[in-house]
């Protein structure tokens, strides 16, 4: 079983900047892509951020590429989302996912099997 476990979320103004970390525990890490997910009230839920179990750059959604970036950290088991240049429209619960399957990198909500329990980011104009 895998657990996942936010934190970071908050209330912040527009333009402002913050740091969600998602610590996993349960099975290797190294092996398994992981990814943020955001959503808002009435939407559906919609891809962030993806980070190859490799580490890299990372996968971003148009709306927060060149804003945010994910990185991860193996030996602690966790992966970061560092969200600058904040707008109202990033406003949602925030839930980090780990891939069910090892060695590959998506952004489909479909292929993420392990959840946290979100955190919420509220940005005020």
């Amino acid at each position: 079983q895998v657990q996942l476990v936010e934190s970071g979320g908050g209330l912040v103004q527009a333009g402002d900047s913050l740091r969600l970390s998602c610590a996993a525990s349960g099975r290797t890490f190294n092996n398994y892509a992981m990814g943020w997910f955001r959503q808002a009230p009435g939407k559906e839920r919609e891809f962030v951020a993806a980070i190859s179990w490799r580490g890299g750059s990372g996968y971003y959604a148009d709306s927060v590429k060149g804003r945010f970036t994910i990185s991860r950290d193996n030996a602690k088991n966790t992966v970061y989302l560092q969200m600058t240049s904040l707008e109202p429209e990033d406003t949602a619960v925030y839930y980090c996912a780990a891939d069910q399957r090892p060695y590959r990198t998506s952004s489909r909500v479909g292929e993420y099997g392990y959840w946290g329990q979100g955190t919420q980011v509220t940005v005020s104009s």
